[in-house]
């Protein structure tokens, strides 16, 4: 017999032994304890008694421990033998299903020799196919080599034929180049001709024209040669020496009546003639009158002006205050007075920021030289003059209000209003004018005089 299942058998055994045994049977009976005397001592007797007690209990725990381990004995052991007997179905259901598979396999196994033997039969049949298809197969590769051979050929024949293909596209390719290029050779001959004969043509035409545009070219010689000298920078000692012989001398009177006493005022000063091509004027700074707009506005009584040159003077009729600047004066004057003055008449500059630098000429004379200048966006009628880079060529000055500024190509371009700023002369358009000679109580100088203050007061400090 197998040794594991001897000993399931006997661990079995064992458990039914233990399971069936009436324990509270085997048990020994209570021990009743005899009443003690209530003495005052206790003897040999009592000491006796009670050491069998405390024996006897000792023994019913022995009894009971033991009793409790086997009973967890007894239920591992019925665990165990649970296992086993689910172990032992299992091995049950194996051997079957190993059963079951074995007799598949015995049927499998018969299946195979029937097929085994049927295929051995078809292979006497398969074997005689498979040589004549191997001799078929022998006969179709022959057939191929032969194929392949005829396809290099036809291969070959047929490169040979795409380059001579090549060859003639190349050379009808060349032809026809030649063609285009004898076409545009021909087109180009016969533009030619076309040209020089449209050249001739227009030979002929230029010679009547030269012929007839030698008369007109005399006529603006003249023209250019202005032209020219218009847009060619005239030097600063010319344009210095030009304005000595040009100056006019100009004086001013003012007369006017106080509490204490009368107060009366007198000034020369140089300046220019100036024309915008309508009317002509002599240009002043306010400072070179005997009037200001720093002070307060007074009622003057008299105020007279005249011009004079050598030997003539003539008396202004008219001062006209700038709508530009209201410190820059004019004194109309008429043909018959310039042309008595004899003095040139300066044209305004039509192009003043032609060149970048302006010929100064300072106190009416005492001093010039050539000064930069710049435009500032900020006040359009104004430009900055670079008196840090004057060229002193003539007198010692630095440049001051009231000096007169002319381009380069001898123009004028405007006056000093400060040290800095000279203001750009294009028109003669007035805001104010004041009558001279005898002024009328009815029309008092006081508020024209007030209003120019206050709009001269309104410029910004940079340009007072």
């Amino acid at each position: 017999m197998n040794r594991t299942l001897l000993l399931i058998l006997c661990d079995f055994l064992l458990l039914n032994l233990l399971a069936l045994t009436r324990w509270e049977q085997a048990e020994p009976p209570p021990v009743t304890k005899p009443p003690v005397p209530n003495t005052a001592t206790n003897g040999p007797g009592a000491t006796q008694g009670q050491d069998l007690v405390d024996t006897m209990k000792l023994t019913l725990a022995d009894e009971r421990l033991a009793r409790e381990q086997l009973a967890q004995q007894l239920q591992t052991k019925s665990g165990e033998l649970e296992s086993r007997d689910k172990s032992l179905a299992t091995l049950q259901s194996e051997k079957s299903q190993l059963t079951a598979t074995l007799d598949s396999a015995k049927q499998a196994s018969e299946e195979l020799a029937r097929k085994a033997a049927a295929a051995a039969q078809d292979a006497s049949v398969t074997k005689e196919r498979l040589a004549q298809i191997q001799r078929e197969l022998d006969e179709k590769r022959r057939l191929a080599e032969q194929q392949q051979q005829q396809l290099a050929t036809l291969e070959q024949q047929q490169s040979e034929a795409r380059q001579r293909i090549e060859g003639l596209t190349v050379a009808v390719k060349v032809a026809e180049q030649e063609k285009q290029l004898l076409r545009e050779t021909a087109d180009t001959l016969k533009v030619q001709v076309n040209a020089e004969r449209q050249e001739r043509l227009k030979v002929q035409e230029t010679t009547v024209q030269l012929a007839q545009g030698v008369g007109q070219l005399a006529e603006k010689s003249t023209e250019l040669t202005k032209e020219i000298r218009d847009n060619r920078p005239v030097n600063a000692n010319t344009l210095f020496s030009e304005f000595l012989a040009n100056r006019v001398r100009t004086a001013f009177t003012a007369e006017r009546k106080t509490f204490m006493a009368p107060v009366a005022r007198a000034k020369e000063s140089r300046t220019i003639l100036v024309s915008d091509g309508k009317a002509t004027y002599a240009l002043l700074h306010l400072d070179d009158t005997t009037l200001n707009l720093r002070e307060n506005a007074v009622d003057w009584s008299q105020v007279t002006a005249s011009f004079m040159k050598d030997s003539y003077k003539a008396a202004a009729t008219r001062l006209e205050f700038s709508d530009i600047d209201p410190r820059i004066v004019f004194l109309p004057i008429t043909e018959a007075q310039v042309q008595a003055l004899g003095a040139k008449v300066y044209q305004t500059a039509l192009d003043p920021f032609k060149f970048p630098e302006a010929v100064l000429i300072s106190n009416g004379g005492a001093g010039y030289g050539e000064v930069p200048f710049k435009l500032d966006p900020t006040y359009a009628n104004y430009v900055r003059m670079d008196n840090r880079l004057v060229r002193r060529l003539f007198g010692d000055f630095s440049p001051s209000r009231g000096d007169l500024v002319l381009s380069k190509t001898g123009e004028l371009l405007g006056v000093m209003v400060n040290s800095e700023y000279c203001v750009v002369i294009n028109h003669f358009k007035a805001t104010a004018a004041l009558t001279l000679g005898t002024i009328s109580t009815d029309a008092p100088t006081g508020p024209m005089f007030e209003a120019l203050s206050r709009r001269y007061r309104s410029l910004p400090q940079r340009m007072q």
